[in-house]
């Protein structure tokens, strides 16, 4: 028999869980689409903006471009669209306030565990709720009738740091990016930053003027492309048009372009490898090892394209500020790192650029009718709901392009989806697979990051709605045009429970609708 909670519970039409970039988008498109719905936007942390306020490292900065990576209903008006954090903390805190979201956000409340009722069709969520100003904390309980969350896909109290012999040795400091000191001085130390990813090239060229010297330690190679801080074609569209019509216009073209990159480099590997070591020779040294140190032995976008803005760490590396090493770890030393070659880099201050640690749902426990689920048993439907799991969705970006335009779609889907159950008296959808549908992992990206947890992350299927698609032009037609009852998605409300299965519980639409062709 189900437990109802008690009457004094709060109940809300919709929870949103994270207030970083996703999260405030969703509000903004739940508020303007659903304005009568209730809802709330928990964060754990006492700060809205995600990893925009996490991250505290040197140069922290987009590796997007902001007409793609921000809001399509906002305009990006600072003149760099490649934009230090800072900026794009401000520019998603102020679309908060402009959009009336502040008092929505709940901050230091981090959702532990999600209960599915179908006899109640809402969520009964336990939320740790901490005083900021004494540490304590206290359980608390709400009620959902549907879940958006926007916690994105790692975890914010952790990041990955290999076991690496002879740690305790090192006389100097040990820094990992996501636990970034506010007191830490490197100025005229000895740095070496392990790591070849995007927060590697970025530490590195933004440390470069005030150490002694830096150096980027890497195992793995990684495509590093030069691109501009500024786009002065959009800032000309921008002129031209006026803010809104020039940054809708640029925001095309941009996404033309990130697709039109990503297209021709699957296709043609091997001239975009020769593009791309043609550009980083060009900004390197006479007689630099390009090959040794930029020249990956496996195809562009295998794994995430890094870009530098300006080509700042190559100048840094011309500057003789910053140098490069490829190679592999035996130890750590009392002074610095000894490698497999015999080589040692001595450091006074170790920066672990070695990734992040992988996390959906950010952590929560989620059971539907008294029985535990995990995403990892779980299609991704849509790119945004989990297979078997009701009034639930994720948010997850694009690892080709940028994360914030497949966030954008599924916002407007979820909204679309709200309002369908509204207009045919549904209060649970729910995503059902085929039997024995043959599946693959859900992120089809070589990063060690993603590798690691992939037994972790749902599955995907050999075809819509069961891909995890890279298209944002196919992820228009499946999230803003195709139709929201496609026969994989489970429909029932208040009449269906009572006994009465009706065939819009089977199809997801009422009978002279479906015979209609509507």
């Amino acid at each position: 028999m189900t437990s109802y909670p008690p009457p004094h519970v709060e109940h809300l039409d919709v929870l949103i869980v994270g207030a970083g970039i996703s999260g405030i988008g969703a509000g903004r498109y739940l508020k303007v689409s659903h304005p009568g719905r209730s809802f709330a936007i928990l964060e754990g942390r006492g700060a809205s903006g995600g990893t925009w306020d996490l991250f505290r490292y040197p140069g922290v900065r987009s590796d997007s471009d902001l007409y793609t990576f921000g809001y399509e209903f906002r305009p990006w008006r600072d003149r760099e669209s490649i934009a230090t954090a800072c900026r794009v903390l401000s520019y998603v805190r102020e679309t908060a306030t402009e959009n009336g979201l502040d008092p929505h956000i709940r901050y230091h409340h981090r959702v532990v565990a999600a209960d599915w009722s179908s006899e109640a069709a809402r969520w009964t969520v336990r939320v740790e709720r901490t005083d900021p100003a004494t540490g304590a904390s206290e359980r608390i309980e709400l009620t959902a009738g549907w879940i958006f969350c926007a916690t994105g896909y790692y975890r914010y109290d952790e990041g990955h740091t290999p076991a690496f012999e002879g740690r305790d040795r090192f006389r100097g400091q040990i820094v990992h990016p996501q636990h970034w000191p506010e007191d830490l001085d490197h100025r005229g130390k000895r740095v070496v930053v392990i790591g070849s990813g995007a927060t590697a090239v970025t530490l590195v060229p933004a440390m470069a003027g005030a150490a002694a010297h830096i150096t980027m330690l890497q195992r793995t190679l990684t495509y590093v492309v030069p691109v501009s801080k500024e786009d002065k074609a959009a800032r000309f569209l921008r002129r031209v048009l006026g803010d809104r019509r020039g940054h809708a216009v640029a925001r095309r073209k941009n996404i033309a372009r990130q697709q039109l990159v990503w297209r021709f480099a699957r296709r043609f590997p091997a001239a975009t490898r020769k593009l791309i070591r043609a550009a980083n020779a060009r900004l390197l040294p006479a007689g630099f090892p390009v090959d040794e140190h930029f020249n990956p032995p496996y195809d562009p976008w295998d794994q995430r394209l890094c870009a530098v803005p300006d080509g700042d760490l190559f100048k840094a590396i011309s500057a003789g500020t910053a140098s490069v090493v490829t190679d592999r770890i035996s130890t750590f030393t009392e002074d610095g790192i000894l490698l497999r070659s015999g080589r040692e880099l001595p450091a006074d201050i170790i920066v672990t650029a070695t990734g992040l640690t992988l996390q959906l749902l950010g952590g929560m426990r989620l059971t539907v009718d008294g029985t535990d689920v995990s995403p990892a048993d779980s299609l991704l439907y849509r790119g945004t709901m989990l297979s078997g799991i009701p009034n639930l969705n994720v948010a997850i970006g694009y690892t080709n392009a940028s994360w914030t335009l497949k966030i954008g779609l599924v916002c407007e889907y979820v909204c679309r989806l709200l309002a369908h159950m509204d207009r045919y008296g549904h209060d649970t959808a729910r995503p059902v697979s085929e039997p024995g549908l043959a599946t693959r992992p859900m992120l089809d990206f070589g990063a060690g990051y993603v590798r690691r947890a992939l037994d972790r992350l749902p599955k995907q299927g050999p075809a819509a709605p069961w891909v995890a698609s890279t298209s944002y032009r196919g992820d228009r037609r499946l999230l803003q045009h195709t139709a929201i009852a496609d026969g994989h998605l489970r429909f029932s409300g208040p009449a269906t429970r009572a006994g009465r299965l009706a065939d819009a519980d089977r199809w997801g639409e009422p009978p002279e609708r479906r015979a209609s062709g509507g």
